[in-house]
C-alpha cells in the first residue's frame, strides 16, 4: 500500500509539472472562426447559400413511408442468440428483453405523439460554417423585476436534444428574478444537424461553430450548461472565448490534459488487476475499465460500427439503450430490465432513437470520437490551458465517469453540488433538480462577475 501511494504520488508530481510546462510555453491555439465544414458545391453556390444562412423555423416530420419501413425493419428481424444463464446485462442488452421493446416501437409508440413531443418548442434551421445547424430557440415571457439570461444548453452521446425537454419549461418559468433564453443546438453530425464532409472536426472546431451560431442570433456573451460531450465542447467555448462565456455548469468538469492522462493510464492499469483478481470488487475505476470499451471502438473504427446500428434499428435501440441503463447506475447491469424503467419512460427512449434513426445520424455522431482522440486534435493541448470562466459542478453519485474537479484547469470554481441520486443523463433523469441547480449557478455567476465589476 506505501508503495501504491507513492507511485500515485510521483505520478501526481510529474503529471502536474508536465501540465504547467505545456500551459506556460505557448499561447492558445488560432482556430479559422471561418473555417468550412460542407460541400464544396455549396460553397460555390452563392444564392442557395444565401437563403441557407437565414434562420428559418424547422419542423420535424414522420413521413409515413418512414414508419412503414422502420416497422418492416424491428419486425423481420432474426432470432437472438439467447442470453447466459443467470445474466442479466453483464454481456450487454439482454436479448431476452428485445421482444418487449421491438413490439412497444412497432405496435404502441404512438408516432403522431412522438412528432408532436419533438416539436413542442420553437426550433430553427441555419447554415453555419457550411452546416446546417438546427437548434431549438425558447424566448420566454419576461415579467417586470425578472432578468432573461441567454443559456446554451449542449447534449452528448448517446442522447439528443431529447435529454432537455423536461428541463426547458423548468428553466424557461421565472425563478427568484431571473428565467432562461434557453438555445439548443442538435451538435454537428447529430440529429437534424449535419456532419462534416470531411475530417478535423472535433470539439474544439465545434467550438467555434457553436459560437458562431450564438453570434448570429443575437448573443456575444452567454452561460452554457453541457454534460458529457457538451462538458466537452462547453470547456473548449470556456477556454477559446473566455471573455464572452459569463459562466458553465456541467455535470462533468472533466480535462484531458498531460496530468489527467498519467492518472488515468495508471487508474487504467490498476483497475484492470482489479478487475482480474477481484472480479467482484468493482469500484469506480473497474467500471469505467469495463464500461469503456465502446470509446475505443468508435475512435478509431466509427464508420463501421455506424453502418451496421444505422442499418438495424433493432441494433441501435440494444446499442443505446444499454449505455442508457448502466451510465444511469452501474447495478442496473445486474437488473434483468436494465433498470430502464426505474429511471425513464418508453416515450423518452424511443424518442430519442427516432432522432437517430430517422436522420441517419449516428455515423456522424460517432466520428466526434476520432476527431476527439486524433493527433490533431490533440496536438491544439486546449486542456492545458487554464479557463478564467467561473464554473459550478453538478456531480451525480451514480455517473460512469467520474472525475476530481481539475482547480488548475478551473481558476474560478465558484461551487459544486453532490447529489444524492442520479446518473449521467441527470436533465432527463431528474429535471427538477437539474434545472434548479442550473439557476443556483448562474445566480452565483452573476455574483461572482458583479463582485469584479464585470459587464453581464
Amino acid at each position: 500500500m506505501a508503495k501504491l501511494s507513492m507511485i500515485w504520488g510521483l505520478v501526481l508530481v510529474v503529471g502536474a509539472t508536465a501540465w504547467v510546462a505545456n500551459a506556460q510555453s505557448s499561447g492558445l491555439p488560432q482556430l479559422d472562426q471561418n473555417e468550412w465544414w460542407g460541400s464544396q458545391v455549396l460553397l460555390k453556390d452563392s444564392a442557395t447559400l444565401q437563403s441557407r444562412k437565414t434562420i428559418k423555423p424547422f419542423h420535424v416530420t414522420f413521413s409515413q413511408e418512414m414508419i412503414d419501413y422502420l416497422k418492416r425493419r424491428i419486425s423481420n428481424h432474426r432470432s437472438y442468440v439467447p442470453p447466459l444463464e443467470g445474466t442479466a446485462f453483464e454481456y450487454g442488452f439482454n436479448p431476452d428483453q428485445i421482444g418487449t421493446w421491438a413490439d412497444y416501437w412497432v405496435n404502441e409508440y404512438n408516432f403522431t405523439t412522438g412528432e408532436s413531443v419533438l416539436n413542442q418548442f420553437p426550433q430553427y434551421k441555419t447554415n453555419v460554417q457550411g452546416l446546417d445547424m438546427h437548434f431549438i430557440w425558447v424566448k420566454p415571457e419576461v415579467p417586470d423585476g425578472v432578468t432573461s439570461v441567454p443559456l446554451l444548453l449542449l447534449h452528448g452521446f448517446p442522447g439528443s436534444i431529447r435529454e432537455f425537454f423536461e428541463a426547458i419549461p423548468l428553466l424557461t418559468t421565472p425563478t427568484n428574478g431571473l428565467v432562461f433564453e434557453v438555445i439548443v443546438p442538435s451538435l454537428p453530425g447529430y440529429g437534424f444537424s449535419d456532419g462534416a464532409v470531411r475530417p478535423g472536426m472535433g470539439p474544439a472546431q465545434i467550438a467555434v461553430i457553436l459560437k458562431n451560431l450564438m453570434k448570429k442570433i443575437g448573443h456575444q456573451k452567454f452561460y452554457i450548461q453541457g454534460g458529457d460531450w457538451g462538458s466537452v465542447i462547453g470547456r473548449a467555448i470556456a477556454t477559446l472565448y473566455q471573455d464572452d462565456v459569463l459562466g458553465f455548469h456541467s455535470t462533468a468538469l472533466t480535462v484531458f490534459n498531460s496530468c489527467a492522462e498519467i492518472l488515468n493510464l495508471l487508474g487504467g492499469y490498476i483497475a484492470t488487476l482489479q478487475v482480474e483478481i477481484h472480479q467482484y470488487n468493482r469500484t469506480a475505476l473497474t467500471n469505467i475499465a469495463e464500461e469503456t470499451g465502446y470509446v475505443h471502438l468508435q475512435a478509431t473504427k466509427p464508420d463501421s460500427v455506424g453502418i451496421s446500428l444505422s442499418d438495424s434499428p433493432i441494433g441501435l435501440l440494444t446499442y443505446v439503450l444499454e449505455k442508457f441503463s448502466t451510465w444511469t447506475h452501474p447495478s442496473n447491469r445486474l437488473r434483468q430490465d436494465g433498470g430502464l424503467f426505474n429511471h425513464f419512460t418508453r416515450e423518452q427512449m424511443i424518442d430519442n432513437l427516432m432522432i437517430y434513426w430517422m436522420t441517419n445520424s449516428m455515423t456522424t455522431a460517432m466520428r466526434l470520437y476520432a476527431e476527439y482522440f486524433s493527433r490533431a486534435h490533440r496536438g491544439l493541448g486546449l486542456d492545458e490551458h487554464p479557463t478564467k470562466v467561473p464554473v459550478w459542478n453538478i456531480k451525480a453519485p451514480n455517473d460512469l465517469f467520474p472525475q476530481p474537479l481539475n482547480k488548475m484547469k478551473f481558476l474560478n470554481v465558484v461551487g459544486v453540488t453532490v447529489l444524492n441520486d442520479g446518473g449521467h443523463f441527470l436533465a432527463l433523469e431528474l429535471p427538477e433538480a437539474f434545472a434548479a441547480d442550473v439557476f443556483k449557478a448562474v445566480e452565483a455567476f452573476k455574483k461572482f462577475h458583479a463582485n469584479r465589476r464585470t459587464d453581464l
